[in-house]
């Protein structure tokens, strides 16, 4: 009896090492997933800013062609060729 008692706390604690090995492979491939994600995310944030700067800079680049043929009187096109 004592032998049966002992050979299944024997399982019971390799299933317990397996399961607790189980769990943080797991919890490894969520840590690289998340990982990943974040990355993928970063760099569509940079991406997006990136477009929104060159936007900026297009706006500003037409307001200051405005800008400078309505005070020289000439057109944008004029003024933007200066």
């Amino acid at each position: 009896m004592r032998k049966i008692a002992l050979i299944a706390a024997a399982t019971a604690a390799l299933s317990l090492a397996a399961c607790s090995e189980g769990t943080q492979d797991a919890a490894e491939a969520t840590a690289d997933s998340a990982a990943a994600d974040t990355e993928a995310n970063m760099d569509a944030a940079g991406a997006s800013m990136e477009n929104a700067a060159d936007d900026v800079a297009a706006s500003a680049d037409e307001t200051a062609a405005d800008v400078e043929s309505t005070m020289q009187n000439e057109t944008e096109e004029e003024a933007q060729a200066d």
